[in-house]
């Protein structure tokens, strides 16, 4: 009898240790990140919750690394970098946003990104194909979970789009996104 109650201690300490509680894997560890949005006159910094609060898209996401290494596909979920931007009063012809994080990676969208083209797109067999509408994301979930940090989370950007299939350069899917900056033209 002793040597059953013990067995079933260790279990329940077990499935502690390892986070098997119940709650079928859903359970978001909360990340303490924040997100500062700028344009040099107007600064806003966003919590991840806050961001997780706002407007969501949900679409897709596949990229391909400069040495050929593919990413995803994903299912992203995530808001889109427009909204970000007109949080601090919009973004206009000319315009660039800078993102950046905490490494030192930094990557620049010009005003026809940030509408959604000037991308080179590929089919999954890494063929060049003509581009679909892409919009440009702050993702915080892949596949309908947090993004692990080995991955770039909390939050990273990503080239989505409505069409599974699509695959376009990793370069401009910053990780670690701490930093969205408007440099007005």
């Amino acid at each position: 009898m002793k040597a059953a109650c013990l067995a079933g201690v260790l279990l329940v300490v077990a499935v502690a240790v390892c986070g098997c509680t119940g709650d079928g894997g859903q359970a978001v560890e909360e990340v303490s990140w924040n997100l500062t949005v700028s344009d040099g006159t107007t600064e806003k910094v966003l919590s991840l919750p806050e961001i997780r609060a706002l407007p969501a898209w949900e679409g897709y996401g596949h990229a391909v690394s400069t040495v050929g290494i593919m990413y995803g596909p994903y299912t992203v979920k995530g808001v889109r970098l427009t909204t970000l931007v007109e949080s601090i009063g919009g973004f206009g012809a000319g315009d660039q946003v800078g993102i950046s994080a905490p490494d030192g990676y930094y990557w620049v969208f010009d005003d026809e990104q940030m509408a959604g083209s000037g991308f080179v797109t590929f089919d999954q067999n890494l063929k060049e194909k003509p581009a679909p509408a892409l919009t440009l994301i702050l993702a915080y979930e892949f596949n309908g979970a947090a993004i692990p940090d080995e991955d770039g989370g909390p939050l990273r950007i990503v080239v989505g789009t409505d069409e599974a299939g699509t695959v376009t350069e990793g370069s401009a899917w910053v990780k670690w996104v701490d930093r969205i900056e408007v440099k007005r033209s």
